[in-house]
This record gives structure tokens, sequence and C-alpha cells, in this order.
């Protein structure tokens, strides 16, 4: 039997001999051997290791993630790497573990139970945007990342955590997601981060971390109080023996969703928000589609009737996925078609390619939100996958496109927005990342 039929293979002296260029930022990279390979996937084969591919076809991505999931397993570095940082939750669990935990979790995050919580983040947007007005440009990414953490904050604490602890959380957070970053991208350096005393510092910022949640924690379960939040939910789920979740566990869940919940949303309504500022035509159309919701009670009978900005919210994820690749390793041989998959394969499943993917997409490097009409969206189900796909489908996908909706609703309905760039510089680091994106907003 031959190897995996998309067999063009990249020399590994070649990825030697750019590493450093695609330690800053692997896309360019991935695209040149894409285009050279002219197939949808590639092979690099290190030495003393298994092979490495990487792929946009989405029926691999389909077979991996989904058809035959069970076969494949998240990396060490999603699994055991991660989870000294942000601990052992849904993002970073494998196995009967795991599983556990998404049916223990998932009941908090279906639609009807994320609706009690639309109020909630509707006023935490409308209060973060209220001063919004500028007289030049700003740089945005910081006043979303603001945003987005807390709408996540308030969500899951209410009001029941203090501002400056908040604040002190957020600092943690964001410190050590840039330290990760470092450590995942420089291995070479490891080192010399524990010489220099840069692990240690950072193994004391998440026992911090850890400390503050589970004060909270502690608090509202001495309270007796209902907040009808996240925390409520979470300490409300039980397993099928009737017990709950311990602290180390909640703790664990609620890092996860600080850490995949805000960067990501972050990340993509600055995208959403870029964009629309340079297609004044679907601006347009959105804003006239805009409406005030000052009353948080309205917010979620008013999400059915923002299609368009929810299009436009889709089409922005396409062309940047926060969550931009993926990679799963092969537990055993495994076939697709007439072609085998050898066990320990690591296989990276570019999203940002295959959302790219001209095989799959028109004008595939435009912006149309019209891609995501009812009529439209059946046939492009198949290789659209910005929340993932399969049992890991991101549990919170529901969460983040009712708040991305609401912000972008706001921001257009109270500001006209401008921007002076053309083109966004991307930074590919464990999320997609705009740099350097300015806008104005003005008072209608």
């Amino acid at each position: 039997m031959p190897n995996y039929k998309y067999s063009y293979k990249v020399s590994f002296f070649k990825f030697l001999f750019n590493s450093s260029e695609i330690t800053k930022n692997p896309i360019p990279f991935h695209k040149k051997y894409f285009n050279e390979s002219n197939e949808g996937s590639f092979s690099i084969k290190p030495f003393f290791s298994k092979q490495i591919i990487l792929t946009k076809d989405a029926e691999l991505a389909k077979h991996i993630l989904q058809k035959h999931h069970k076969v494949y397993e998240k990396s060490k570095l999603q699994t055991k790497f991660l989870s000294k940082y942000i601990g052992y939750g849904l993002l970073t669990s494998t196995g009967d573990y795991w599983l556990q935990q998404r049916r223990l979790i998932q009941p908090a995050f279906h639609k009807e139970k994320i609706n009690n919580l639309v109020a909630i983040i509707n006023q935490t947007v409308n209060e973060q945007i209220k001063n919004l007005k500028s007289d030049d440009f700003v740089q945005l990414y910081p006043l979303m990342n603001e945003l987005a953490f807390q709408v996540v904050a308030k969500s899951l604490f209410n009001y029941s955590a203090e501002k400056h602890t908040l604040k002190r959380l957020q600092v943690i957070i964001e410190t050590l997601q840039k330290f990760i970053v470092k450590d995942i991208r420089q291995p070479h350096k490891r080192l010399w981060f524990i010489l220099k005393g840069d692990i240690k510092h950072n193994m004391r910022l998440v026992k911090e971390s850890r400390a503050i949640i589970n004060n909270i924690i502690e608090t509202r379960r001495a309270s007796k109080e209902e907040h009808d939040d996240l925390l409520d939910m979470l300490l409300k789920a039980k397993y099928e023996d009737g017990t709950s979740m311990t602290n180390t566990q909640l703790i664990d869940e609620i890092l996860i969703l600080f850490v995949a919940g805000h960067e990501t949303t972050a990340n993509a309504l600055t995208f959403t928000l870029f964009l629309l500022a340079n297609n004044k035509e679907e601006l347009n159309k959105a804003k006239s589609e805009s409406v005030n919701l000052d009353n948080n009670t309205l917010a979620f009978e008013t999400l059915p009737k923002l299609n368009f900005i929810k299009m436009c919210v889709e089409e922005s994820m396409r062309l940047y996925p926060s969550a931009w690749i993926t990679d799963r390793v092969a537990l055993e041989d495994d076939v697709l078609g007439n072609y085998h998959i050898k066990k320990g394969t690591l296989i990276g499943i570019s999203i940002y390619e295959m959302h790219r993917n001209t095989n799959y997409w028109e004008d595939a490097d435009k912006f149309q939100p019209e891609r995501f009409s009812d009529e439209n969206k059946k046939k492009i189900a198949a290789y659209y996958m910005p929340f993932g796909a399969g049992p890991r489908l991101c549990i919170g996908n529901n969460f983040a496109m009712y708040e991305m909706m609401l912000v972008v609703n706001s921001i257009i309905n109270k500001f006209d927005i401008k921007t002076n760039k053309a083109e966004v510089k991307l930074n590919p680091l464990i999320t997609l990342k705009p740099l350097d994106v300015e806008m104005k907003f003005s008072s209608k």
C-alpha cells in the first residue's frame, strides 16, 4: 500500500533552512508548499520522527475530525504542554475524561441555556462601547480584547467578582498567553527560560490565577445566591452518579473558558469590523439592519433579525478563522480510500487555507457575506470549520456567535466606522491575531 495520496514531500533541509521565518509566521510557508504541490496536502519527514502531513483538504479534515475521530487524538502540544498552564479542561483533556466532561458541561451551552445569558452579554457590550467615540484612529484589537474579556467575565461570574480582582485575572491570563506562545515557538530556548526564571515566574502566575478563581467559587458556594450565569450552571451540573465537579475541575474549565473564549472573539471582532470598514456596500447593508438595543431584555428576540450581520461575522471567520490550524495524531494505521495513514503520523489541518481553497470557494479571497445566506449555507457546510468539526466542535460556538452579533450590531448602530488601511497583517500564534488595525469611531 502507498502512503497517503497527497504525497508531495517537502525536504526537511528546506524546512530547517527556513525555520526562523516559519517560527515568526508559518502561513506564507504553508501557502508556498500548497501551491507547489498543486494538491490538498504536503508532507515533511523530520529526522528521528514520524511523518508530518499538512492539509487543506476538507475530505481529510472531516475524516479525521468527524468520521474517524476515535482513531485520532490531539497532539501533546495541545494537551500535556498547554495543560500545565491552563489546566486539564475541555480544550486540553482527551479520552474518557474529556467525554465525561463534555457530557457534563454541554447542557450549560445549549441554546436555551445561553438565552438566559444574552441580556448579560448585551448589557456588558453596551457598557463597553459607550465610550468608543474617537477623534482620531485608535488601535482596535485592544478595545475588542477588553470588551471580550469583560463579556466572558460577566457571563461566568455576573457581578459577584470585584473589578480589581477581574482586572488582575485578565493581566495574568494575557501574560500567560504571551509566554505560552514563546515557549511553543522557541522550544530550543526552554533551558534558557528555566535558567532565566521565566518558567518559574509564569507557574507562580498560574497558581495565583487558580487561587483567584477558587476564591470566587468558594464565595459563591457560601452565598447560596442565584445569578443565572455560567458559574451557576457549572456548579449545578451533575455526573451520572449525582456528584458535582470539584473546585479543581471547575477551575480547569473556567480557565479554559477565559483563555479560549475571549482572545478568539476579540480576533474575530477586529477582523469583522476591519472588513466592514473596507467594504462600504456591505457596511451600509448591515447598518440598515442594525437596531438600538439599550433594552437588554429584548436582545435575545432581536438576534434572528440580525441575519446579514450574522452573515458578515461568518464570512469574516471564513477569511480569518481564529482557530486557524489544529492537529491530530493517528493512534493506529488508518485508511482513506485506498491509502494508508500510518500510526504516529501528525496531521495539521490548516483551516485558514481550507477556507481559501479555490476548489471550494469562488473568489476565495473576497469578502462576500452572501455566501452564508440560507440558500447557500448547505453547500458550503462541508468545508467551513471556524469552530472545528465533529465531537470536539467548540462548545461555546452559539455563545460566541451571539456575542459577536450583538457587538457588531451595537457598534455600527451607534457609530460610523473608518479604517486607514486596506490590508491587515496577521500574527498566527495559538490563535490568528490581527496586527496594527486602526479605526475611528464617529458618533452618527
